[in-house]
């Protein structure tokens, strides 16, 4: 099974939606959000009067008991989003301890359907478990989850990766050696990093050049620049006025197609509109090509 995965075709382009899906603002909402899940129609009217595009939806988690968490209210959320012109991507976060019960949550979620006929826009991996200590068998497993979510996906339909930052895997080195940016790029059509600058840095210059080196080393180690990447820059509650401008400047020199705080309940109204000044989707400025 392990290596008939890994032999399956992947991916040779981008795919046309992957850009209207991954591009401009975005926001998060985890299983966790207990008022956003009562409250669906409330959470997108906000998103849209904020100029929010695309809405990133936790369905399930490796430790939850079902397959997507709050059904119905995953509906409400399809349903009222895309009457107001938005995209929905449903995430997962697999353990890859137990490749069955990660494959058969993120395809239900691929597969999900709303009442009224609504399904996702897209599909992205959360890729940040480390249960599986042993990391050749983690990363063999990550890829072989991939490529059978690629290989049951609409040829058209565009599959994310969330990938932790390089920069941060820099700064702890033994937490994923060698983590695999080439090979999710042959399967996967844009790059979600979490970028988390609040973490480490509180100036706009260092929320600058840490999320300007987040992108230059996606491009470079997962050898394909072209692929689209949208920027997670922080926990938004820890992330202060000059970081985030920061942290935009980054995001509108180096190209990138979108950018988000994580998360939505945590996010506040001058944060939303700092989030609206990115130049997003335009050609990498001189300072962030190498």
């Amino acid at each position: 099974m392990l290596a008939a995965a890994l032999a399956s075709p992947t991916a040779a382009a981008v795919r046309p939606e992957t850009a209207a899906v991954y591009g401009g603002l975005g926001s998060w909402i985890d299983i966790f959000a207990k008022q956003a899940w009562r409250h669906p129609d409330a959470v997108v009217a906000s998103l849209q009067a904020h100029g929010i595009r695309t809405l990133y939806l936790q369905t399930s988690n490796y430790s939850q008991p079902t397959d997507i968490v709050e059904p119905a209210a995953v509906g409400r959320f399809l349903d009222d989003a895309h009457a107001a012109g938005l995209k929905v991507v449903a995430w997962y976060l697999p353990s890859l301890a137990d490749p069955s019960l990660d494959s058969r949550r993120a395809l239900a979620a691929i597969h999900f359907r709303s009442a009224a006929g609504q399904s996702f826009d897209s599909f992205a991996l959360d890729i940040e478990a480390t249960i599986v200590r042993n990391v050749k068998l983690r990363d063999a497993r990550l890829i072989a989850l991939a490529r059978t979510l690629r290989a049951a996906a609409a040829p058209a339909y565009p599959l994310g990766a969330i990938v932790p930052s390089p920069v941060g895997m820099r700064r702890h080195p033994h937490y994923w050696p060698h983590f695999p940016f080439a090979a999710l790029a042959e399967t996967f059509d844009a790059f979600v990093p979490m970028a988390y600058f609040s973490y480490y840095v509180k100036t706009a210059a260092a929320a600058y050049a840490y999320a300007r080196e987040v992108v230059l080393a996606i491009r470079s180690e997962s050898g394909r620049p072209e692929l689209p990447i949208h920027v997670i820059g922080g926990i938004a509650n820890r992330a202060g006025v000059d970081a985030v401008n920061g942290f935009i400047r980054a995001a509108s020199d180096c190209g990138v197609a979108g950018v988000s705080l994580y998360a939505f309940p945590e996010t506040s109204a001058a944060q939303w509109s700092q989030l609206q000044s990115a130049v997003l989707g335009a050609p990498p400025a001189p300072s962030c090509t190498k």
